[in-house]
């Protein structure tokens, strides 16, 4: 299994993803849509048009691991994309509330001390 560190960034891909695409596939994707670096050890997250399936690229430093999951029922509660936006970043909190179901456009992290990494 992998583990995020606080170094570790999260990455989702604003709008839609073909879900077919497998590790080669989502890597082309993460490198010219995204503009990052799929051997970074960040985690890049893909959504299907329908919002009911995602897909998680990470790599562990001798690997890439692909994980996804596909909802029984509901949609997950995917940022919109905004124009000249390709991803949108999240904290690791955050990831775990969108897995979970909360829609995180009708929650707010407090302001707190720390500083978005840049």
């Amino acid at each position: 299994m992998f583990s995020l560190g606080p170094a570790t960034r999260i990455y989702l891909a604003a709008g839609p993803t073909d879900l077919r695409l497998g590790y080669d596939g989502l890597s082309v994707r993460t490198q010219h849509v995204l503009a990052a670096d799929p051997m970074s050890g960040h985690l890049f997250v893909f959504c299907n048009r329908t919002k009911n399936r995602i897909k998680l690229l990470y790599w562990d430093g001798s690997g890439q691991w692909l994980c996804s999951k596909r909802l029984h029922a509901g949609r997950y509660s995917w940022p919109a994309l905004v124009e000249g936006q390709s991803r949108v970043s999240l904290r690791a909190e955050e990831l775990a509330l969108l897995l979970g179901g909360i829609e995180l456009e009708r929650t707010r992290a407090k302001e707190w001390w720390r500083r978005e990494p840049g």
